[in-house]
């Protein structure tokens, strides 16, 4: 599988090259004004491509965020890949957050599969249905399914998975990335319940999404 860069992703140089050799250009050629807007542009792109480390709970039964950003909806919802009923945790990403997504268990990857659909606001509840989305249906070691799906968004407009089917992946390791503003559904296995509210904030690879049933 790829592996992304620490501190920053590699899918974002390209953006962060192109906007710094503008820069660069244009306080050459003193233009100031669009030097001065550029530069606003180039802190943008860097905090959007950020990729920093995390502290990845090592407590058994647990389910980490797949992303950084807001619960927006915890319901029962239709699996995309299994298509059973199962209890659905979304994060709602900005263009703030930290776009890098982690895996919510550790597990084998059982089965990738591509949407095609459109680019409405990933906060509608439509998005999981409507708008291009990437499943990913994880097998963790007690035999149990999870199944991550990757939502693209308004402004998004690419939707990157670094791992493949077949791949053996940690809790917490990075497997993907949605460029500029999406969401990130997590569907639970039933003997799992979500540990998590509407509103909360969450943390790809770190806030303890949910737990298993006791």
């Amino acid at each position: 599988m790829h592996k992304p860069s620490i501190g920053l992703s590699l899918e974002g140089m390209p953006f962060i090259f192109l906007t710094t050799v503008a820069t660069l250009t244009f306080a050459i050629l003193d233009c100031w004004f669009m030097a001065t807007l550029l530069l606003a542009v180039l802190f943008l792109v860097l905090n959007f491509f950020r990729d920093p480390e995390r502290v990845v709970p090592q407590e058994p039964g647990v389910a980490v965020s797949p992303a950084d950003g807001k619960v927006i909806k915890v319901e029962t919802m239709r699996d995309p890949l299994t298509g059973e009923d199962r209890t659905a945790v979304c994060v709602f990403m900005n263009v703030f957050n930290v776009h890098v997504n982690r895996m919510p268990v550790a597990g084998r990857i059982a089965r990738i599969s591509y949407f095609g659909g459109k680019f409405l606001n990933a906060s509608f509840d439509k998005a999981s249905t409507d708008n291009e989305r990437n499943a990913v249906l994880v097998e963790d070691a007690e035999g149990k399914t999870w199944t991550v799906v990757q939502i693209a968004g308004l402004i998004a407009r690419r939707i990157i998975c670094w791992a493949e089917e077949g791949d053996s992946l940690a809790r917490g390791q990075r497997f993907g990335l949605i460029k500029f503003g999406s969401r990130v559904d997590l569907y639970l296995p039933s003997d799992y319940e979500s540990t998590v509210r509407i509103g909360e904030k969450v943390f790809a690879g770190q806030t303890v999404l949910a737990r298993k049933k006791r």
